[in-house]
């Protein structure tokens, strides 16, 4: 996965493994970064590694 990469919803959920909603969820309350271009949502990759990163931190402490 490229740092620069764009990530679209359903590219997103699958690397998460989880739900449209809870993907939304996650960007609507800012625990995931994502940006509109024009219609569309994306989700930079390094914004995903970020969240999974802090996840995994908070799950060792």
């Amino acid at each position: 996965m490229r740092d620069d990469e764009l990530l679209t919803v359903p590219e997103a959920m699958a690397r998460l493994k989880i739900g449209r909603s809870a993907l939304y969820d996650l960007m609507r309350t800012r625990h995931l970064a994502s940006l509109t271009i024009g219609r569309a949502r994306r989700i930079p990759a390094h914004a995903l590694a970020d969240y999974i990163q802090r996840h995994l931190e908070e799950a060792a402490r």
